[in-house]
């Protein structure tokens, strides 16, 4: 079972869409953390090549158990960093991806994301980090990783952050768990105030 099965299942299933954008500086990982999120490909990874670079968006589509997910990656270069907020306003959830092993360039990924955050105003959707490159030798801790992205002063917005890798896919199964449980509360909150 992919982890997109195990994400539709805690959903509860059902023909409802969830949208989310992935979101991360350029070189973060964020195209090869969305290949893993497929189903296991029918060539080992490490026989994959890496995928190009992001350059605007690219929409990914996932039926898995009846549901049906949608994600757009939006390029993390300095020029398409401005369509972050357009896509961040129309989506059910946020996948933010840092290099957990490029601390110098946590600080522009820190402002980038409080712009994000500072743009969407009221709205409380789930905040995924995924602390990516988690795997490598020098890579931070992802409890440094939070601090340095000043995580404890996010205010309204459930986040949770956890390591990951691209390559092993190790930490995802448990990022996509939480993010489904938000989803899920989220989705359950909707429905009784209708």
């Amino acid at each position: 079972m992919g982890l997109l099965e195990k994400l539709s299942l805690w959903l509860g299933g059902g023909a409802r869409e969830v949208s989310v954008v992935v979101l991360g500086l350029d070189n973060s990982g964020k195209s090869s953390l969305l290949r893993a999120l497929h189903p296991p490909p029918r060539t080992p990874a490490a026989e994959e090549p890496p995928p190009p670079p992001t350059v605007g968006t690219r929409q990914d589509h996932f039926t898995a158990g009846g549901v049906s997910f949608s994600a757009v990656e939006v390029g993390g270069g300095r020029r398409h960093r401005a369509l972050w907020e357009r896509h961040y306003r129309a989506a059910d959830a946020l996948i933010y991806v840092v290099d957990a092993a490029d601390p110098l360039r946590l600080v522009v990924s820190r402002s980038e994301l409080q712009l994000v955050l500072a743009a969407g105003g009221a709205r409380r959707v789930p905040l995924l980090v995924l602390a990516n490159k988690s795997d490598r030798p020098d890579a931070l801790h992802h409890l440094q990783v939070a601090q340095a992205l000043s995580l404890e002063q996010v205010q309204g917005v459930p986040w949770h952050i956890c390591a990951a890798s691209a390559a092993s896919g190790a930490g995802l199964a448990e990022g996509v768990a939480w993010l489904a449980r938000e989803l899920r509360t989220t989705h359950a909150s909707r429905k009784g105030q209708h």
